[in-house]
């Protein structure tokens, strides 16, 4: 891949998050800028019910708003249609990623020694605050999919990723929640794409609540690694 022709697609799912995503655009904006490659911002609106679209479309970016709320999985998915970019990030519009980081989830797929990347909140020195029911969770998601794909992985469930457009091209996703994550890596897994993780910085989301249940969303997720292993 040619480095003076790539463009980048940011995708950033929304859901009730006013109180950051203006903050999340604008850090994005400046990361971005700093890479030197072009790029696009697409935000999409799970069809909040708080100001997070009038915040976001002032930003002046691509906005697509969902006439229904269906999830990160889904809002995540009409982003990828979307995207125009050679290679495509995703980032969270809590605030628990720090876009300034985005150079390094970029550094493994620009010096073409990884596929996809995924920015891991458990790896080396890096600053986290995440709850110890999370973690207790990932470890389990994290060794089925050793488990069933024979490679390691730290942090299965962050969604702060770099991939190249091809690693989306080659999959079916389903996903409509959360389990989007483990579906996504499996599935690269199996079509042979090389995967990466640099550790990144994480703040248990600065305003407001999660809206992952431990219980019904780890039972999606650990049914989408299943079926991502079986049928791919």
């Amino acid at each position: 891949m040619n480095k003076r022709q790539m463009m980048l697609s940011i995708i950033i799912p929304v859901y009730n998050e006013e109180l950051t995503i203006g903050n999340i655009i604008d850090r994005t904006n400046i990361a971005a800028r700093r890479i030197g490659l072009p790029y696009e911002i697409i935000v999409v609106n799970d069809l909040s019910y708080d100001k997070s679209l009038q915040v976001a479309i002032k930003r002046k970016i691509r906005v697509y708003s969902l006439t229904k709320h269906l999830g990160k999985g889904y809002a995540l998915r009409a982003g990828f249609a979307q995207a125009k970019g050679d290679i495509i990030i995703t980032i969270d519009s809590d605030g628990s990623h720090w876009p300034e980081e985005l150079h390094e989830l970029l550094a493994p797929v620009l010096s073409g020694k990884a596929d996809m990347v995924v920015g891991s909140r458990y790896m080396n020195h890096k600053r986290v605050e995440a709850r110890k029911l999370n973690k207790f969770g990932v470890r389990i998601f994290n060794y089925l999919i050793q488990l069933f794909t024979n490679v390691t992985i730290t942090d299965s469930q962050s969604g702060y990723r770099a991939m190249k457009r091809e690693v989306l091209s080659k999959q079916r996703l389903k996903s409509e929640e959360y389990e989007i994550e483990s579906e996504m890596l499996v599935k690269a897994v199996k079509a042979g794409f090389r995967i990466s993780e640099v550790p990144i910085t994480f703040e248990q989301r600065t305003y407001g609540r999660s809206g992952v249940d431990p219980m019904v969303d780890g039972s999606k997720i650990l049914f989408s690694i299943f079926m991502a292993y079986l049928k791919g």
